[in-house]
């Protein structure tokens, strides 16, 4: 089901062109490449580039099933696709196995598991309405890190525009229901 997931995310534009991670062929090294790319070529022609680096807080967890069905129903998702994720997502139980467990099935809150294969992928197109196009800029996806790099012809004008766009992204997680870690943002100049 990963497998043709992935393809129905391609086809219908559910995924953005600058996420890594999740998709074949698209690894850590493909982002950390073409950022390193987009900096350097900026540098050579005397701007200064700033990147802030976001983690978003509890990702695979958040994920809010009708959001993504109707994500899915807005790109034309087939019917059988969408019928799946949402028997997947939805009456999730589990029963504890070790000694002395009661052996009863509990619900299960997650909303999307880290174990499943196919959970990143249903977490990238979930996100994939935080990606946002940046005046002198890029932003980059790596499953559920984010990086915004900026350029201009000042450190202070970067960090302004920088501020408004994470304004912009945090808006855009605040309605999907997932916010960014703090403690994990880093700003790099």
């Amino acid at each position: 089901m990963n497998s043709r997931m992935v393809c129905v995310a391609h086809v219908t534009g559910l995924i953005n062109s600058y996420q890594c991670g999740s998709l074949a062929g698209l690894s850590a090294s493909d982002a950390t490449t073409t950022l390193t790319h987009e900096v350097r070529t900026l540098l050579m022609i005397g701007r200064k580039v700033s990147t802030l680096f976001l983690d978003i807080k509890g990702g695979f967890d958040n994920v809010n099933p009708a959001a993504l069905y109707g994500m899915m129903k807005a790109k034309g998702v087939n019917p059988y696709i969408m019928s799946w994720t949402k028997s997947f997502l939805s009456g999730r139980t589990c029963r504890p196995l070790y000694q002395g467990s009661p052996r009863v099935f509990a619900p299960v809150s997650v909303r999307t598991t880290q174990w499943a294969p196919v959970s990143p992928m249903l977490f990238v197109i979930y996100v994939s309405l935080l990606h946002c196009k940046i005046p002198q800029g890029l932003m980059l996806s790596y499953v559920d890190d984010f990086g915004l790099m900026v350029s201009s012809a000042s450190y202070r004008r970067n960090i302004q525009t920088l501020q408004r766009e994470y304004g912009r992204i945090k808006a855009k997680g605040a309605v999907l229901g997932v916010g960014f870690w703090v403690p994990k943002t880093e700003l790099i100049h």
